[in-house]
């Protein structure tokens, strides 16, 4: 058995490589993101921000989440008929997506909706070769896709808007980006492994619960943002959804960057601790819960809030300067907005790597549960924010909400159960 700080050292290794290439990945966005509002208009940002919000809703359960059992499963004929499983689910799943935006089309007119298909199929295809190199902890290979991916994106934005293309370059060049990365991410697959279609099925449905507990959890998740620029533009205008969209997209940046890194090299680590469960035996079966498990999942909380909390000072100190000073005298309505987020961005970038736990811990249905409990309090406190303060009330009642929400979580995650012979 390899010893716990052995260990320990491989998952700090992991972290820091992830982190060290997804640093680098937002430092391009960072950096030319006050050029980038100059180029852009708050509305050009607004329509964008919708934009990637509907395709990111319909993306992010592009597989039915069938590739995040990929890092579960050790056998290498079952991971390849997970993912030809995956191939097939994102195949109708684009399809479905672009007879939506032929609707989409026809009711609006934007000429931009004709590029809903082709961000799913992308976005997808991404997602999947990054769980599929998390699987073989290709640690090296996910950071140089997400230097790919982020920071291309960026810098082909700004090629766009030099060429005027305005909102189609906003919506293209991410996509262009995602494309990048997942071909970086093509990870060699051993054509000796053919699994047949029966296989594929009762993979199917020994990992059902992916489809049928994390698919919607996720799916509401992003279903969330879609909601709140939604209801923003159409209470608030497109300025107030652009402000919106640039705030968190830049407020979230840590959380992307250190929560991303953190859960590809925990999911892995999670799953090791308890593989003691024979899956074949009892396919629906949860991973073990582990004294280890659970430290490390403490551990990892109290790292993230220790760097969190200086976050939220610094945000409530000098928001509204820092958004006038690097994007434009435009843009100070934005940092108003980030100062009264500061408090969700603060948990939120806690919460953001810890997805993986419950997947691996086989407590989706709990997850879910809690989920649609804190999806209802973000819109309700939304809405409720919006009628009474405006932009700004609608941060300050966010923040009270999921503030209370999150505590909830942490302390269930911390205190989560062990497995009963865990007890002896």
């Amino acid at each position: 058995m390899t010893a716990p700080s052995s260990r320990h050292g491989g998952l700090l290794r992991a972290v820091l490589t992830l982190v060290a290439g997804g640093a680098i990945a937002q430092a391009l966005p960072l950096l030319l993101g006050p050029w980038l509002t100059r180029l852009y208009s708050p509305e050009q940002f607004g329509v964008y921000h919708l934009f990637a919000a509907v395709s990111a809703n319909l993306a992010v359960v592009a597989c039915a989440r069938y590739e995040f059992a990929l890092p579960l499963v050790g056998d290498a004929v079952d991971a390849a008929a997970l993912r030809a499983l995956c191939l097939r689910v994102l195949g109708g799943v684009t399809l479905a997506s672009a007879l939506g935006a032929a609707a989409w089309l026809a009711w609006s007119a934007h000429g931009w909706t004709a590029w809903l298909p082709v961000a799913v199929a992308v976005l997808g295809w991404l997602s999947l070769a990054t769980l599929w190199a998390t699987r073989a902890q290709a640690y090296r290979a996910l950071a140089i896709a997400r230097v790919v991916q982020y920071g291309g994106a960026s810098l082909a934005q700004a090629g766009a808007a030099l060429l005027g293309a305005g909102v189609q370059g906003l919506i293209v060049a991410p996509i262009a980006a995602a494309a990048a990365a997942a071909a970086v991410l093509r990870l060699p697959v051993n054509d000796a492994v053919r699994p047949s279609p029966q296989r594929w099925r009762e993979l199917a449905r020994r990992f059902r619960d992916f489809p049928l507990l994390n698919t919607p959890h996720a799916f509401m998740g992003a279903l969330q943002d879609t909601v709140s620029i939604a209801m923003i533009a159409a209470w608030q205008g497109p300025v107030a959804a652009g402000f919106w969209g640039l705030s968190l997209r830049y407020l979230k940046a840590p959380a992307t960057l250190v929560g991303g890194a953190v859960s590809q090299a925990l999911y892995p680590q999670l799953a090791a601790h308890g593989a003691s469960v024979d899956h074949d035996a009892d396919a629906h079966a949860p991973l073990r819960v582990t004294r280890e498990g659970r430290a490390a999942v403490r551990r990892v909380m109290a790292g993230l809030a220790a760097i969190a909390a200086p976050l939220v000072l610094l945000l409530w100190a000098f928001a509204p300067w820092a958004f006038e000073r690097l994007f434009g005298p435009q843009w100070r309505g934005a940092g108003e907005l980030a100062r009264t987020l500061g408090l969700y961005i603060g948990v939120h970038f806690v919460a953001a790597p810890l997805a993986v736990v419950t997947l691996a811990w086989g407590a989706q249905a709990w997850a879910l549960r809690l989920a649609l409990v804190g999806q209802v309090a973000f819109v309700a406190a939304l809405a409720a924010g919006l009628k009474l303060g405006g932009l700004p009330g609608a941060g300050w009642g966010v923040s009270i909400a999921m503030t209370l929400y999150f505590g909830v979580y942490f302390v269930r995650l911390a205190t989560w159960p062990l497995t009963r012979e865990e007890h002896a």
